[in-house]
C-alpha cells in the first residue's frame, strides 16, 4: 500500500510517498481503507519534533518528555503521521462483533498516528464509530479529535445559557469546536484570531469577532464569564480585568505557573483559572452532535496524499482558514 512515511525529522520534504506493507487485522481489529485524512499542528509539531524544545512547547515540562521518549529524541519512532480518518472497513478480524466489512467508520488514533496511508489496522473497541450521516469522508476526517477535546474541556466549566465567552484562538480545530459547543449552550460568543480567518468563524456563528493584529480583546473594556485561550497564547495577570466577578480563564495549553495558578485561585478569589488536560470523550457523542447539526467543519484545502508535504507548507505558511484534509484515490 502508499504511505506518507518519515524516517527523519524535518522540513515538510522529509515527508515521501512510499509502498509498504498492507496491515493485516488480529482477531478483534479492523482493517480500514482510509479515503481522507485530517492535517493539522499535531502532525506539524510531529514531524519536526527534535526542534519542539520543552520552553517552546505548549505542554507541561513532564508530558513534553514523555512525548519526546514515545516519538523519539533523536529520530522518529512513528514514521507515518496523521490521527483523524474516514473510510471503509474491509476486512474484520475473526472475533470482532461491533463492526462488519462494508461499514463506513470515522475516527481517531491519538498519538499512536499512522492514518497517512491507504490502509489503518485499529481495535474495534478503539475511538471509531459509523460515520455520521450528513457529512462526507472528507469532513468526517477532520472532526474526530478536535471535537472530543473540545468537548472535555468545556465540561468542566458548564457554560449557561447567556452567559458570554470569549476563545482566544477560534479559528484553530479545538477553537473553532469549543466555539460551536458553547454557542448550542445558549453563550454569547467572542472569538479571538486573525485577519484571515474572520469570515470563518463568522460562518461557525461568532456573535463578535476580533482581530487579534488590530485589536487586544484585554484592553477593550468588555468582561466575560468564561476566557478560553485556546493555545496558552495570553496570561492569567492580563486577562484578568476582562473577566467577570466569578469569571474563568480556562486552558487546555499549560506548564507549571498556570497549574500553581489553578490551584491558588481554587483556594482564594472569586475569578479562576481552570487548567484541563486534552482527554478525549466518547466519539459516539460526537457522532450525535454532528447528526442532530450542532457540529459542522469547512473544509479549506484538499490535498491528494502524494502532497503531503504540500499540504504540511501550507499550514506552516499560516494559510489555513479551516480544515485541511489529504485525500486517498484508491482506483
Amino acid at each position: 500500500m502508499k504511505a506518507i512515511v518519515f524516517e527523519k525529522y524535518g522540513p515538510p520534504e522529509v515527508l515521501q510517498l512510499k509502498e509498504i506493507d498492507k496491515p493485516t487485522p488480529k482477531d478483534k481489529e479492523l482493517l480500514i481503507k482510509v479515503y481522507a485524512t485530517a492535517v493539522n499542528f499535531g502532525d506539524i509539531y510531529t514531524r519536526d519534533f527534535r526542534k519542539i524544545t520543552a520552553r517552546k512547547s505548549l505542554m507541561p515540562s513532564v508530558l513534553w518528555f514523555f512525548s519526546k521518549m514515545m516519538l523519539g529524541f533523536r529520530k522518529p519512532k512513528i514514521k507515518i503521521l496523521g490521527s483523524e480518518f474516514a473510510g471503509e472497513i474491509e476486512s474484520v478480524g475473526k472475533d470482532v462483533k461491533l463492526f462488519k466489512k462494508g461499514d463506513q467508520v470515522f475516527g481517531y488514533l491519538g498519538m499512536s498516528m499512522g492514518t497517512n496511508a491507504e490502509y489503518l489496522c485499529m481495535p474495534e473497541k478503539g475511538t471509531v464509530a459509523i460515520k455520521p450521516t450528513n457529512m462526507t469522508h472528507e469532513e468526517a476526517a477532520t472532526v474526530s479529535g478536535n471535537s472530543m477535546t473540545a468537548l472535555n474541556i468545556l465540561g468542566k466549566v458548564n457554560i449557561q445559557s447567556g452567559q458570554k465567552v470569549l476563545i482566544n484562538g477560534a479559528s484553530g480545530g479545538i477553537g473553532s469546536i469549543a466555539l460551536q459547543l458553547a454557542k448550542n449552550s445558549g453563550a454569547e460568543v467572542t472569538g479571538v484570531c486573525g485577519t484571515p480567518r474572520l469570515e470563518y468563524i463568522k460562518a461557525l456563528g461568532a456573535d463578535k469577532v476580533i482581530d487579534y493584529t488590530k485589536e487586544d480583546f484585554t484592553e477593550n473594556g468588555e468582561t466575560y464569564d468564561l476566557i478560553f485561550d485556546v493555545l496558552g497564547k495570553s496570561s492569567f495577570s492580563r486577562c484578568k480585568k476582562s473577566l467577570n466577578k466569578n469569571g474563568i480563564y480556562l486552558l487546555a495549553n499549560f506548564k507549571l505557573p498556570q497549574l500553581l495558578q489553578n490551584l491558588r485561585t481554587s483556594i482564594i478569589g472569586r475569578k479562576k483559572v481552570k487548567c484541563v488536560l486534552n482527554i478525549t470523550e466518547n466519539i459516539g457523542v460526537i457522532k450525535e452532535l454532528i447528526e442532530a447539526g450542532k457540529i459542522i467543519t469547512v473544509i479549506d484545502k484538499r490535498f491528494p496524499l502524494e502532497q503531503a508535504a504540500d499540504a504540511h507548507s501550507y499550514i506552516e505558511k499560516g494559510l489555513k482558514k479551516g480544515s485541511v484534509v489529504l485525500t486517498i484515490d484508491h482506483n
